[in-house]
């Protein structure tokens, strides 16, 4: 394919919108509402367009690009990919599973008052509590040795696991003999009974 040929097609990308679940778009910002809440995101860049449109009696996302160039491709792909995160996060929701593990010292883990951070004391023996920031529309609880993070909206929820588990990141000691820390073991849809 001749380059004067990529810039005259465009690229265009549909996502359905399942029963129970609405979609507005306001200029750049769209927003997605179903049964376990809303959630809102502005996706904007040059020469990629998202609009509603109905096709064969349903409604639809439409995401198109100017020009099939690889790099509005891939700004396309992404948009739909957020696009359906947000769909399936307001219909079934994301959870991480952390676990626990400690072998020389006993850690205490627990919620801040404000609930906005995950302490993390006794981490290899430090006075100190480690703190780990929790992303807004993130709830996290502490099942023993296990820890849970659910949440509606995929990035806040990934974020929040993240910091949780790079807290007890251990610098300066042999990790294969301190093996201390918490760390990711399961992923997926639901609120991960």
């Amino acid at each position: 394919m001749t380059e004067s040929m990529e810039k005259d097609e465009s690229i265009s990308f549909d996502v359905a919108i399942p029963d129970g679940v609405s979609v507005t778009i306001t200029g750049n910002t769209i927003a997605v509402q179903g049964p376990k809440g809303a959630l809102e995101r502005e996706l904007w860049h040059p020469g990629v367009h998202i609009q509603l449109e109905h096709k064969n009696g349903t409604e639809q996302v439409v995401v198109t690009s100017d020009t099939a160039r690889k790099k509005l491709r891939a700004v396309a792909g992404t948009y739909v990919s957020h696009i359906k995160n947000m769909i399936t996060g307001v219909t079934e929701g994301f959870f991480y599973k952390l676990a626990v593990v400690h072998a020389h010292f006993p850690m205490q883990i627990a919620l801040t008052k404000e609930g906005n951070a995950v302490s993390i004391a006794n981490f290899l023996g430090e006075r100190k509590p480690r703190m780990a920031k929790i992303a807004s529309g993130v709830t996290v609880e502490l099942r023993g040795k296990e820890i849970l993070v659910s949440g509606m909206n995929k990035e806040a929820v990934g974020q929040t696991a993240a910091n949780i588990e790079q807290t007890t990141k251990i610098r300066g000691y042999d990790p294969r003999v301190f093996q201390d820390g918490i760390y990711l073991v399961e992923k997926g849809l639901g609120m991960g009974t």
